[in-house]
C-alpha cells in the first residue's frame, strides 16, 4: 500500500501579501509636484535603499557604521536619465522646531553632504508648491556648494582592487614578535594571493 500523495494545505503557503500601496499619500503627492517640475531633466526613484547609493571605505574596518544606514532608505532619489548617476537626494520629514533636529534628519543630512550631493528635507504634507519646494532645492544645492571647497581637502580613502583577480581588497594585520604589519589582502585569499603593501 502506498502513502497517499500530500495534499497541499492552505497553512503552508508563503506568508506574503501585496501592500495595499506602494507610496503613503505624502509621498505620492510629493512625487506628482516633482514629476511636473523635474521629470523633463531627472529620473526619479522613489524609496530607494542607502546601501545602493554609498558604499563604505575598509569596510573591515568600519563594520560598526554599516548599521547607521542598514536597511534605511531616500524618499527619492533624483538621477542623471542617461547615466542614473545620483543628482539630487529628496527626503520627507516629520515637521520639528526650527531650533530642534532630529538625529536620523542630522544623519542623512551629513552622510549626503559627505560626498557632495544635495539632501533636500520636505516637511511631510498632503499638498507641496512647486515654489516652495524649488526654494528648498536650491537652498540644498548651494549648501553643497559652499561646503565643495573643505571636502577637496579631505583625503580620499577607498579599498584598493587586487592587482591579481580585480576583486574587492580587505585590510589585513599580520603580527609577530617586533610588531605588526599592514597589507590589503584579496578577499578572495587563499585562492588569490593578491597583495598591496601600505606604506
Amino acid at each position: 500500500m502506498t502513502d497517499p500523495k500530500p495534499v497541499k494545505d492552505q497553512d503552508k503557503q508563503l506568508p506574503y501579501r501585496l501592500r495595499d500601496t506602494f507610496l503613503s499619500t505624502p509621498e505620492l503627492a510629493l512625487l506628482r509636484v516633482l514629476q511636473n517640475m523635474a521629470g523633463r531633466h531627472y529620473a526619479i526613484c522613489p524609496k530607494v535603499s542607502l546601501n545602493d547609493i554609498f558604499y563604505i571605505a575598509r569596510p573591515n574596518e568600519n563594520v560598526h557604521f554599516f548599521n547607521k544606514f542598514f536597511r534605511k532608505h531616500v524618499d527619492f532619489l533624483l538621477c542623471d536619465p542617461k547615466t542614473f548617476k545620483p543628482a539630487i537626494g529628496i527626503e520627507l520629514v516629520k515637521p520639528v522646531a526650527r531650533t530642534e533636529t532630529r538625529e536620523a534628519d542630522q544623519f542623512m543630512d551629513d552622510l549626503f553632504l559627505s560626498v557632495g550631493l544635495p539632501l533636500v528635507h520636505v516637511p511631510s504634507s498632503e499638498r507641496y508648491s512647486e515654489s516652495d519646494l524649488a526654494e528648498l532645492l536650491q537652498l540644498a544645492i548651494m549648501k553643497v556648494k559652499d561646503t565643495a571647497p573643505l571636502r577637496a581637502t579631505v583625503r580620499v580613502d577607498s579599498v584598493p582592487m587586487c592587482p591579481v583577480c580585480g576583486k574587492m581588497m580587505v585590510l589585513r594585520i599580520q603580527r609577530n614578535g617586533s610588531g605588526a604589519r599592514k597589507y590589503y589582502g584579496c578577499m578572495d585569499s587563499p585562492k588569490c594571493n593578491g597583495v598591496v603593501e601600505i606604506r
